[in-house]
């Protein structure tokens, strides 16, 4: 599978797009052994000349658009922040993401079709082979967006060896299924590291309702890492406000929360 270009049921693309170079960076696609099957994943990280010691690690978990364009220019800013970022191709056993024609068709034929206990074993793939190739593995966070977002929840829960998480607009709640037995408002109780949690305040896919739920359920538990995570509501954002390349893209909220995100990751002992 190719990565870059956008994915087609992302079209068109915005003029507000942003394009960061890999000009001194070590960038591109890389493939690991999952199992025996081939996962290609998008990698970033500062080139030789920028020093040989171990980096921090990030799993950059994309959208349900899988590693376009988008999610490899926000590898690539990791990179560029000092990061060893690893964005893996999660849906590639289900199908190609990026070549759907419109997001219904791309949500029926791919995303209901991929089970969490795979992208789980994925992602620990991919910590696996940081801390063999360059990575520091006292120092893993994860991130993503909106599919990213959850999978950052659940991922923080995981594995114990997550540092921090932040998790941009990812749904909180949901029905259970043999694919998604459980929500991040279900794991509370088991999260190994904080997260944070960047929302949008005009998002009628993930209610504030239920945001205020999972801010509960966190300051209820007994378990530190859940009352150390925190969230940032953007008031007038909407939905997907990081995604510079759509419509929705709101630059100063991406700004401010692109900056919790590294401030975040610094606190936690990650950078």
């Amino acid at each position: 599978m190719v990565m870059g270009a956008f994915a087609a049921a992302a079209l068109p693309v915005a003029a507000s797009t942003i394009a960061t170079p890999d000009e001194g960076l070590t960038a591109g696609e890389i493939t690991l052994d999952v199992n025996g099957f081939a996962l290609p994943v998008y990698r970033a990280m500062p080139g030789r000349s920028q020093g040989k010691g171990k980096r921090p690690v990030v799993l950059l978990v994309s959208e349900i658009f899988g590693v376009h364009e988008h999610i490899a220019d926000v590898a690539r800013r990791f990179a560029r922040a000092g990061y060893l970022c690893l964005a893996p191709e999660l849906f590639v056993r289900q199908g190609n993401a990026k070549a759907q024609p419109d997001i219904p068709t791309l949500v029926r034929e791919v995303i209901s079709k991929v089970p969490d206990a795979q992208v789980l074993a994925d992602l620990d793939a991919c910590a696996a082979w940081a801390t063999k190739n360059g990575g520091d593995p006292k120092k893993l966070a994860v991130t993503g967006f909106c599919y990213g977002g959850r999978t950052t929840w659940l991922y923080a829960a995981h594995n114990p060896a997550v540092k921090a998480g932040v998790a941009w607009y990812g749904r909180l709640v949901g029905t259970s299924s043999a694919l998604t037995p459980r929500h991040p408002i279900d794991v509370v109780s088991q999260l190994k590291a904080p997260v944070l949690g960047l929302y949008a305040g005009d998002d009628p896919g993930i209610p504030n309702n239920t945001v205020a739920q999972m801010q509960n359920a966190l300051a209820a538990s007994p378990n530190p890492a859940a009352r150390h995570s925190d969230f940032v509501l953007y008031r007038n954002a909407k939905h997907g406000f990081h995604a510079d390349y759509r419509p929705m893209y709101d630059e100063a909220a991406a700004k401010d929360g692109w900056a919790r995100c590294l401030a975040w990751f610094k606190r936690h002992g990650v950078a």
